[in-house]
């Protein structure tokens, strides 16, 4: 899909280049508060199942979630860098999440991997983590076999509004 590609690469450079003052910051305050590189890199399957390394920003240190990781994952930031994997044609910027390399789909779910991993879709404008793993599939098939620009473009602009309100508060006993 050429036209998927283009809007995937016009995007994300135009996304970075837009946020790069904003990913500057966020990468000095991953920096700042916390030794460690400030990206962190995860194997993950891509299209065809082709391995790749996801990058995001580092939002632990020595096992626990900093102060600023906990606010970067509240608001969807830690994902910023995936902005990187879209460019370099790893990921698109609408598709199923990429999972880990060691739970390469099988079966039926294997069909995931016609398609590049997002950093959306369905399943994170549909109720994400409160959604059950099986539910998550379905959106996730249902996306390859029925994916079009114009679900694409639905899906991204629904996006912003579940990233502006962020993941709820995680609530302490």
């Amino acid at each position: 899909m050429p036209a998927k590609r283009g809007v995937d690469l016009t995007g994300s450079l135009f996304l970075l280049l837009a946020l790069s003052p904003v990913l500057l910051s966020l990468a000095a305050a991953v920096a700042v508060t916390s030794p460690g590189p400030v990206l962190h890199r995860a194997p993950r399957t891509g299209l065809g199942g082709r391995p790749f390394q996801r990058l995001t920003f580092r939002t632990t240190h020595a096992g626990h979630v900093t102060a600023v990781g906990r606010l970067l994952r509240r608001r969807f930031l830690d994902g910023l860098p995936q902005l990187i994997n879209v460019v370099r044609g790893e990921m698109s910027l609408v598709g199923p999440p990429p999972l880990p390399v060691e739970s390469a789909p099988t079966g039926p779910g294997r069909a995931r991997l016609a398609v590049r991993p997002g950093i959306t879709g369905l399943w994170q404008i549909s109720g994400r983590s409160e959604l059950p793993w099986e539910e998550m599939t379905v959106l996730d098939l249902h996306y390859v076999e029925q994916h079009w620009l114009g679900l694409d473009l639905m899906i991204l602009a629904r996006t912003v509004p579940t990233a502006v309100a962020g993941r709820p508060p995680v609530r302490v006993a």
